[in-house]
Formats: C-alpha cells, structure tokens, sequence
C-alpha cells in the first residue's frame, strides 16, 4: 500500500480522481435538493439529509474494512476522543455550512468558494509544520486564489454580492475542512486512513441526525427514485474520495498532493453548467476558476527532494521533537 500511495503517477491519478469526485457533488446536490422538494431555507432538513448522506458513507468503509482486515477498525479509549472531535469538525460542523451554504449560492460559485480550504490549509501548514512554511510563490498563489474567489462573487453587471448563510457558509465550510485536513495529519497518528475516515463520518453524521431528526417537520424531504439514487451516489463518493484522500495524505505532505485540488472547483463549475437549469459558465465564473486553479498550483509548487534526503529531514525533524 505505502509503495503505491507514494509512486508518483498512483499519488496524482488518485488526487484527480478524488477532486473529480468532491466537484460532482456540487451538481449532484443542487439537484437533490430539487428532486427531494427541500425548501432552501430548510436548515433542519439539510441537515438531516447530510446526515442521512455521510453516515451511509462511513457505515459503507466500516462493514469494507470489516470484511478486508477487521484488526484496523480497533481504537484505543483515546483515539475515540480524537475520532469524535475530527467527527464534529470534518463531518458535522464542515457540512452543516456546506449544505446550507450550497442551498444559497449557485452550483459553480459553491464549488469555487470551497477551493478557499487549499488556501486556508497552506496558511495554517505555515504555522504548524518547519518545512511548509509561506514563501514568494506562495504568497502569489494565494493572493491569485483569493482574487478568483472575489471575482466569483461579481456578476456581469459587476456588482459584489455576499450573504452570511450562502457564500459566508461556504467560505466557514472550506475552513474547517483545512482544520480537519490538518487534524488528520497531527492527530490521527497509528488510525488506519479507511478506519479513520469511517469512523469519523459515522460519528459526526450520528449527531447530526440526533440533533435534525427531532425537529424535522414532516414532508420536509419526499424521496423519489431519482432522489435515492443520487442519495446512494453523493454516500458511494464521499466513503471513496475520502478514504483514498487521507491514504494520501498519510504517506505524502498535505501540499504535495493538494495542488490537484484545482480540478475541484473546474470539475464542479463544468458539470454544475451541464446538470443544473440555469446555470451557464460566464466570463466572471471562467476569469475566477482560472485565477483559483492557479493559485493552487502555485501555493503547492516546490521543489522535489531526493526520496532519501526527504527521508532523512524527516527522522531529524521526529528526532528533535521528542527531544
């Protein structure tokens, strides 16, 4: 597993793939909400639905992993208490603003909004790790991103729109996903990827339905066969994309591998265009995707160690910390 997750043609064929997966939840979302009549001020409902969404997931990576090597899926007493805070961050608290802010901005400007995690995870890698700090490309890359970000929000009458419950929920959602990319590299340490992100999922979408279920107001979903399908594909998504991304993320540093979040908000942008009435790619949506991808590639740019070298930094860095 580690020799594959670290040949360099498996680590970006599994990043693109995972970032095409996360882009088609956009339209797949926007559509669900339609199909299952939510109303869009729903909060409760959205809520519900996630829930329902990413505790099918988690429960899809624990009965795999049960099936394939059951001796992963033990925890100790003190990784339930890290696994239940990445739950509340990573699932509950990430999708709570996700769904609802999806709910209030358009399939396109949702999924360049949510690319804002690459560039809130390289700031917080500044401070958390020696040898990911902040330089000139960087710093480029990020003042490109957020350019791209800004420009989303400007129609083609070239008015600045903003509201707290849509794009402000979406930028909330990017965050915690950044604080739960690097919760995952810090804290998860000696968790199997696919038993940590099944866990995690499952634990986080349980309190989400305790706390939705009770208030939901009845006919507030009504599934359809259309609408459990794209239930079960959103569930199959996330349980793959997931799991194969903390695979990465566990053999391979947090910015070598997130510079192929660009075909996030591209991927997302496009199939919004193709699957959703109303929503057409314009010159402020292209300009802004184009800024976004660049500045992702360009906070994610560095030069390559020697395997060795790398190797070797990093026994000095483990070295020096326990000392």
């Amino acid at each position: 597993m580690k020799k594959l997750l670290t040949t360099r043609w498996a680590v970006i064929s599994i990043a693109v793939f995972c970032s095409i997966l996360w882009g088609s939840a956009f339209p797949v979302l926007k559509v669900s909400y339609t199909e299952l009549q939510m109303a869009a001020d729903d909060v409760i409902a959205k809520i519900v639905f996630a829930g329902i969404r990413f505790l099918l997931a988690g429960l899809i990576l624990l009965v795999g992993m049960a099936l394939i090597r059951p001796k992963a899926l033990k925890v100790t007493r003190k990784q339930v208490l890290v696994l239940t805070i990445f739950g509340i961050v990573q699932t509950s608290l990430q999708y709570f603003f996700f769904y609802n802010g999806l709910a209030n901005t358009s399939g396109m400007q949702g999924a360049i909004l949510v690319s804002s995690g690459t560039f809130f995870t390289v700031l917080l890698a500044h401070f958390f790790y020696r040898d990911d700090r902040l330089n000139w490309a960087k710093t480029i890359g990020l003042a490109a991103g957020f350019t791209g970000i800004v420009a989303a929000n400007w129609g083609e009458e070239f008015q600045f729109s903003f509201q707290l419950t849509g794009e402000g929920f979406m930028i909330m959602a990017a965050l915690t996903g950044a604080i739960g990319t690097i919760m995952a590299k810090e804290l998860a340490v000696g968790i199997h990827p696919f038993a940590l992100t099944g866990w995690q999922l499952t634990i986080g979408a349980s309190l989400m339905l305790i706390f939705g279920l009770p208030q939901m107001e009845p006919g507030a979903m009504v599934f359809t066969p259309l609408g459990w399908g794209l239930l079960l594909y959103a569930a199959v998504l996330s349980a793959v994309a997931f799991a194969l991304w903390y695979s990465l993320l566990k053999y391979n540093k947090a910015g070598e591998i997130s510079i192929y979040k660009f075909m996030t908000p591209v991927s997302g942008a496009i199939l919004s265009a193709m699957f959703i009435p109303g929503e057409n790619l314009t010159i402020m949506i292209l300009g802004a995707l184009g800024l976004v991808a660049v500045g992702i590639m360009a906070v994610n740019r560095q030069r390559e160690k020697p395997l060795q070298q790398e190797n070797a930094v990093e026994l000095k860095e483990k070295a020096e910390s326990k000392a």
